[in-house]
């Protein structure tokens, strides 16, 4: 019988482990161990963190790193500490006297790559010292639905009339038109400092310093 020129390499040993098998009684298929094992690491944990906080050793979340014990934000009662330049919920400013800042440029809208802003422009009634002057918003929605918080309308406003330095984000509601944001919502809500105008000194046409043209002065 004639030798193959390429004969054959004997057949390597398999690398197996072999299994084994738990036996499958009732203890393993009512899986009674593993649930007391689970609800006792809860409870362990449970009254742990009980005794921390009535002794008033809970770690902060917010404000310490995550140690051993709760760490979990209870929110609202707790909120972690937003960035100053953190672009929140909008707001409309206003003037000293509480008028509004906006004179409805459409500045804003304009900006605005969500078109999220509908202004309605309207004029002061007569005899005010304004009309003619500057406009005023009869209408000002913004539907934070479409908003992609972006702060061009911020940074487009020449008056500084609307802001996002609420520190606020917004609230999952329940509906749609929770959304909608109309002026005397906007015109509610404060800034950063508890206030309704706007950190920024700006001066008004007729204050001193005012670096514009007005009807009575023109450079």
């Amino acid at each position: 019988m004639a030798t193959p020129a390429f004969p054959k390499k004997p057949a390597a040993k398999m690398n197996v482990t072999p299994v084994v098998y738990t036996v499958n009684d009732f203890e393993v298929s009512s899986y009674l161990p593993e649930i007391f094992r689970g609800v006792g690491v809860s409870m362990r944990h449970f009254f742990e963190n009980t005794r921390e906080m009535l002794r008033g050793q809970r770690p902060d979340p917010v404000l310490e790193r995550y140690d051993d014990g709760i760490t979990t934000i209870s929110y609202p009662e707790q909120k972690r500490p937003y960035p100053e330049r953190f672009r929140g919920v909008h707001r409309l400013t206003t003037r000293q006297d509480g008028s509004m800042r906006c004179v409805a440029c459409l500045c804003c809208s304009t900006a605005c790559p969500a078109q999220c802003i509908f202004i309605e422009a309207g004029e002061y009634p007569p005899g005010d010292e304004r009309r003619g002057y500057e406009r005023y918003p009869v209408k000002f929605v913004i539907d934070e639905l479409r908003c992609i918080f972006c702060g061009y309308c911020v940074e487009a406003c020449p008056c500084d009339a609307i802001r996002m330095d609420t520190g606020m984000h917004p609230v999952p509601y329940d509906s749609r038109d929770q959304f909608i944001y109309d002026r005397d919502l906007l015109l509610s809500l404060k800034g950063h400092g508890g206030t309704f105008e706007t950190s920024n000194p700006r001066h008004e046409p007729g204050e001193p310093g005012y670096p514009g043209v007005t009807r009575e002065h023109s450079h």
